[in-house]
């Protein structure tokens, strides 16, 4: 079956390198779905659920993944991302007081600024939560 390269780069550190079948990552204007050999392009990543489907697998494997972009050149695909997050590297208590403090901050007045930045942060409690269900990312 064929493959391609990818690479998750996560702020600081690479968070993975290897062989993929199929990747759906977050976009602003929704999911974007990447097979081997795919045109080459640049996308934007939002807030969101990356699903990766691992060489020789068959099962598809959550993360949760910041702000970024995603570069696809010649089979190889790089996430250059915020986060990226493993089911069981998340922190679900954290996530759900996150969660609860940007739900209350949304009832309050803000600025617009202020507003945006509130709702980002509900957005990446959210999909942490999300992601923290999935216990299948042990690589």
């Amino acid at each position: 079956m064929d493959t391609f390269g990818l690479k998750i780069i996560a702020s600081d550190k690479v968070f993975y390198e290897g062989r993929c079948r199929k990747l759906i990552i977050p976009a602003p204007d929704g999911e974007k779905g990447i097979l081997p050999n795919h045109e080459n392009m640049v996308i934007a990543i939002a807030v969101g659920t990356a699903k990766v489907q691992l060489a020789g697998e068959d099962e598809w494997r959550d993360l949760a993944v910041g702000t970024g972009f995603a570069e696809i050149v010649n089979n190889r695909v790089t996430l250059l991302v915020d986060t990226a997050e493993r089911p069981e590297d998340i922190d679900v208590r954290r996530a759900q007081e996150q969660q609860e403090r940007a739900q209350e901050q949304m009832r309050q007045k803000q600025s617009i600024q202020e507003y945006y930045h509130t709702q980002a942060s509900l957005a990446r409690a959210m999909t942490r939560l999300r992601v923290a269900q999935d216990k299948k990312w042990n690589i």
